[in-house]
């Protein structure tokens, strides 16, 4: 895959699935960006990122090697599929769209610094949500 420059245009939306993954083809977007040649921006892969590849039970350095001899979302997929059950993706789905902004709020350090959109969302905004309102704005001010 050829890398992104992630300071031109934001990843894919935490929303959008991969292998039936939320979260999984905006990981991949990032891990594309940390390739020779890409740009992360403001973006890191540590985060919520690694925390579905928890819940998968990859590591990121596994998921990078992939993303780096692969040469579509379609290898990446396979090797998702290749590693994971299908109750192990809906567990890790159902964990994700579970965190909201309250949880992280409250027990989070540097959360508000880091997202200071999350002050102006109800508490019970989901993650996925506040993420997609963070790319729109972030490159608003572009």
């Amino acid at each position: 895959m050829k890398p992104l420059n992630l300071s031109a245009h934001a990843p894919r939306k935490p929303s959008e699935r991969l292998a039936g993954v939320i979260f999984l083809a905006r990981t991949v977007d990032k891990l594309r960006a940390s390739l020779p040649g890409g740009d992360l921006g403001a973006y890191k892969v540590d985060g919520f990122s690694t925390r579905m590849l928890g819940y998968l039970g990859i590591t990121e350095a596994e998921l990078a090697a992939a993303v780096a001899r692969a040469d579509s979302d379609a290898d990446v997929e396979a090797f998702i599929l290749e590693r994971t059950t299908p109750e192990v993706r809906e567990d890790s789905n159902a964990k994700l769209l579970e965190r909201n902004v309250g949880t992280y709020i409250d027990t989070l350090e540097g959360f508000l610094d880091r997202y200071p959109i999350a002050k102006d969302l109800p508490r019970e905004t989901t993650i996925i949500e506040m993420l997609e309102l963070d790319d729109t704005a972030l490159f608003a001010r572009h």
